[in-house]
C-alpha cells in the first residue's frame, strides 16, 4: 500500500492528474486502472476517476502485484559505475533510449538491464523487472540509477521526492549569463499548445527548482554546472530556455536555427549521491565528460577564448 499526502499546491486537481504528477513513473493507462478497480481510497472509500483532491487529503494506493513484462532482454553493452545487490548506477549514452516505446521498441536500456540483471530487478507500472527510479532523455547522456529491489526502488525514489537525492549536470548553453550563479524557481506542466512538450505555466504544474553557476563564459556560450533540487520531466531544458538560454542542440525548446551538429542536446548527468537504501552510507557516483562534450567545449575554447570561473 503506497500512501500520498496532496499539498497545497495540488489543490483541487483531478485524482487521475494528482498521481501522474506525484508519481511520474507510472502511466497514464496504468493510473487508470487503479481508478477503475477501485485501489485508490480516501478515509476508506474508492477515487472516482474525476474525483477532486483536496490539501491534507492522505490517498491509499493499492498497488497490485507486478506482472511479467514483455520486454525482452537484448546483450547490449553497459557502462556499469556501481553494482551490489539492491542497485546498479549505469552511465547511459547519448542515443539511447530509456524504456521501449512506440518507435523504440527494442535497444533500449531496459532491453540491456534485463539482459545484465536477469531477476534481480524492481518492479513498476504494475510490470515486472524494468527497475528506473528515474529516466534522462534519450539524447541527455550520464548516470542513472537502477534498483534490483522494490524496497530499494521505493526508498530511492522517497529521497528524490525529499530532495535529498543529488543530481547534477553539466550543459553547454546560449548566450552570457550576467550573474555568474542563480537559480530558477518555477513550476513546470505540460503545454497545451503542444502536448509533447512542457513548459513553465501556473496551470497543472509542479514546483521546479534548478541551480546553475557558469564555469566557462564564451560570450555566445556558457558552459554551466546545473544542480537539480527538483526532477521534472525535461527540467533542465524548460527551465534554461524559460530564462532564455536553452541547452546548445537542443531541437525541441532551442533555437530554430541551433547547433545541427550535436545532433541532440549537450547535456550530460554528471554526478549523482544518494544514500544507500540498506545502510544508508552516503555514495557519489561521478561520470566524466563524454568526447562529443569535450569535443564541442574544445571548438568554443578555440573559436572563441575562454573566460574561466571558479568551480566547486
Amino acid at each position: 500500500m503506497r500512501t500520498f499526502t496532496v499539498g497545497p499546491e495540488d489543490e483541487g486537481q483531478r485524482a487521475d492528474k494528482y498521481l501522474a504528477l506525484t508519481e511520474p513513473e507510472w502511466s497514464r493507462a496504468f493510473i487508470q486502472k487503479l481508478l477503475e478497480e477501485e485501489r485508490v481510497l480516501l478515509r476508506g472509500k474508492a477515487v472516482r476517476k474525476s474525483g477532486r483532491v483536496s490539501a491534507g487529503d492522505v490517498l491509499e494506493v493499492d498497488v497490485p502485484p507486478a506482472r511479467e513484462t514483455a520486454v525482452v532482454p537484448q546483450d547490449i553493452p553497459l557502462d556499469v559505475r556501481y553494482e551490489d545487490d539492491w542497485l546498479l548506477v549505469v552511465n547511459k549514452p547519448r542515443g539511447m533510449v530509456v524504456h521501449p516505446a512506440a518507435g523504440n521498441p527494442d535497444g533500449t536500456l531496459v532491453n540491456a538491464l534485463l539482459y545484465h540483471c536477469g531477476d534481480s530487478l524492481s518492479g513498476i507500472n504494475g510490470e515486472i523487472r524494468p527497475g528506473i527510479v528515474h529516466r534522462i532523455d534519450k539524447d541527455t547522456s550520464g548516470l542513472l540509477i537502477v534498483a534490483k529491489t522494490d524496497a530499494a526502488h521505493r526508498a530511492l525514489a522517497s529521497q528524490i521526492e525529499a530532495h535529498t537525492f543529488r543530481r547534477e549536470y553539466r550543459a553547454v548553453l546560449h548566450g552570457h549569463f550576467r550573474d555568474t550563479a542563480g537559480t530558477v524557481d518555477a513550476p513546470i506542466g505540460r503545454s497545451e499548445k503542444d502536448r509533447k512538450k512542457m513548459c513553465v505555466t501556473q496551470k497543472n504544474a509542479r514546483h521546479a527548482v534548478t541551480h546553475y553557476k557558469i564555469l566557462e563564459d564564451f560570450g555566445a556560450f556558457s558552459y554551466a554546472a546545473l544542480r537539480l533540487e527538483t526532477g521534472r520531466t525535461h527540467q533542465i531544458r524548460v527551465h534554461m530556455a524559460h530564462i532564455g538560454h536553452p541547452v546548445a542542440g537542443d531541437p525541441v525548446y532551442g533555437p530554430k536555427n541551433g547547433v545541427t551538429e550535436l545532433h541532440g542536446q549537450c547535456l550530460h548527468a554528471g554526478l549523482i549521491g544518494f544514500r544507500h537504501p540498506q545502510d544508508g552510507r552516503y555514495i557519489e557516483i561521478v561520470s566524466e565528460l563524454p568526447p562529443y562534450f569535450e569535443a564541442f567545449l574544445r571548438k568554443l575554447r578555440n573559436q572563441y577564448g575562454r573566460d574561466t570561473h571558479a568551480e566547486g
